[in-house]
């Protein structure tokens, strides 16, 4: 090929060849703007769909809150009724000892009277057997604490 010969068939375009790349050139561009089109329909669906997921992921959040929010209150009732119930029955076998204890010395009150009436009653029937018997048992520690000393020394 002669370099003078495909100068000459370049300056010479024909016709078809023009139309051929008008009309790539407009299906290229109709392919641009089908891009372009999906594109644009492909990000507003994806912005409403994030907008709902956001929704979505906010109503589960507050879901969530009132969940634990009630299960933390319903734990908080459960522990204070516990605690109630346990300082009832406290409170109540306090009260019972307490009881039992007045009864205990009330009872221990009354029967050392009994007895210091009694001992008094005894005195009074037979004073020379009570100065009688306070005089042996005297004379008998004396005796306990002599021998004692004795084998001390």
């Amino acid at each position: 090929m002669n370099p003078d010969s495909s100068n000459a068939a370049s300056l010479h375009a024909s016709p078809v060849d023009g139309l051929l790349k008008d009309a790539v050139g407009d299906a290229i561009q109709r392919g641009k703007a089908g891009i372009a089109e999906s594109a644009a329909g492909i990000r507003d669906s994806l912005a409403v769909d994030l907008t709902r997921l956001r929704a979505d992921i906010a109503g589960m959040q507050e879901t969530v809150s009132k969940f634990a929010s009630q299960a933390g209150g319903e734990a908080v009732r459960a522990a204070r009724n516990v605690g109630q119930a346990v300082a009832s029955q406290a409170g109540c076998a306090a009260s019972e000892i307490a009881e039992a204890g007045a009864d205990m010395a009330a009872t221990a009150t009354q029967q050392v009277r009994t007895m210091a009436s009694e001992l008094e009653n005894i005195v009074r029937r037979n004073p020379v057997g009570i100065v009688t018997g306070a005089l042996l048992a005297g004379v008998l520690i004396g005796a306990f604490w002599r021998s004692g000393r004795r084998h001390q020394v």
